[in-house]
């Protein structure tokens, strides 16, 4: 699908007015004594906070202002179809458990998908005030009045590769061992960064993150400015990310290659 100048100058206005509405929920119950949460699941935990309810809402109540004809697909309260073939992705607070313990790893991801996966992407990180903005020919960190250009960094081998992922026991044992395989290869490997792994990758401070069972909301913001830095996004096999699944997302080719050769063999 094509998008004409000013609509994309209509979006990225729009994406900006989500990410500022989103922030005013959230941060009144970042680090508060009185937060508390749900479990989504009922299995493993799975939280979610009135600061995840409420900051979709928000951006909800937006978009059936500014584009009612667009549809939403959102964490918290699903999918609403659209008519002009645009979709806006919402994860309120990717990082819910980063959100709860206090630390300023999570991030709201807003993303525009245009049918073939994201073609604008947001990683807002209202408390530290970073904002990760790709698609349409930009590439920037917006942090208070400075706006920087991202650019991914060059790594040719797992050897010289900086690792990010959420969780140690990555998806399945079968993944947890294809995402080990990786680990003991690389320099080195961090853990706990949720959406803010992307924004590192996008910045040029780390190489390669690798992650599995993400949701379409997990991946689309994060794919678009990643890819926009310059980056590569794609499943374990090498296919399209935009749907969620086993992803790996790197900086430089090479070595997106050389974490594809070992992921494969346990996709």
């Amino acid at each position: 699908m094509e998008i004409a100048p000013e609509l994309q100058d209509e979006l990225w206005e729009i994406a900006g007015q989500l990410a500022d509405a989103a922030a005013q929920q959230s941060l009144p119950y970042f680090r508060s004594s009185g937060l508390s949460a749900d479990n989504k699941s009922a299995g493993a935990y799975d939280p979610v906070t009135e600061a995840d309810r409420k900051a979709e809402e928000a951006m909800r109540s937006i978009l059936a202002d500014r584009r009612p004809q667009d549809g939403i697909l959102g964490e918290e309260w699903g999918l609403k179809p659209g008519e002009s073939g645009l979709t806006w992705v919402l994860d309120p607070i990717d990082g819910t458990r980063a959100f709860l313990s206090g630390a300023p790893t999570w991030g709201t991801l807003i993303a525009v998908d245009a049918g073939d996966g994201p073609v604008l992407g947001v990683i807002d990180q209202p408390f530290i005030g970073e904002r990760f903005v790709g698609g349409f020919g930009r590439a920037e960190v917006q942090h208070g009045v400075t706006t920087s250009r991202l650019k991914t960094r060059a790594c040719a081998r797992l050897g010289d590769a900086t690792l990010f992922t959420t969780y140690p026991e990555v998806g399945t044992d079968a993944e947890r061992s294809g995402f080990e395989a990786v680990r003991d290869n690389a320099r080195l490997t961090r853990y706990s960064l949720d959406c803010y792994a992307f924004a590192l990758l996008a910045l040029g401070s780390a190489d390669l993150v690798i992650e599995a069972g993400l949701q379409t909301y997990d991946i689309q913001g994060p794919q678009a400015v990643v890819e926009a830095a310059g980056g590569i996004v794609t499943s374990w096999s090498g296919g399209p990310a935009h749907q969620g699944g086993q992803i790996v997302a790197a900086g430089d080719p090479r070595v997106h290659e050389a974490a594809l050769e070992v992921l494969s063999r346990f996709v």
